[in-house]
């Protein structure tokens, strides 16, 4: 294989990792703390939304609340760091992409 037909595959690669990050930024992620609070998030990391569920709140109950947030929060982007793995595997065909 010569130089300039890796470099046109190196290329290739860049533009499909870039292409999936695109495509991974625009889908939407949900994280739940069993219903109670559900938090959304995109791709990109950007938070879409936040619920709670009106039945959860008193004033005595704001840590938990706190928690429940996070919890959800933490559980949406956990699950933006396994597409991205997903998406890294299929075009590189190994884990953790090139770094993108």
């Amino acid at each position: 294989m010569n130089m300039q037909s890796l470099m046109q595959q190196a290329q290739k690669m860049q533009r499909d990792l870039q292409k999936a990050k695109d495509e991974l930024a625009k889908m939407e992620f949900v994280g739940t703390n069993g219903g109670a609070v559900t938090v959304t998030i995109f791709g990109n990391r950007t938070v879409k939304s936040i619920q709670i569920d009106p039945a959860i709140l008193s004033p005595d109950d704001s840590e938990m609340l706190s928690e429940m947030i996070k919890n959800a929060t933490n559980s949406a982007l956990k699950q933006i760091d396994e597409a991205e793995e997903v998406m890294n595997q299929r075009i590189t065909g190994r884990s953790g992409g090139l770094g993108f």
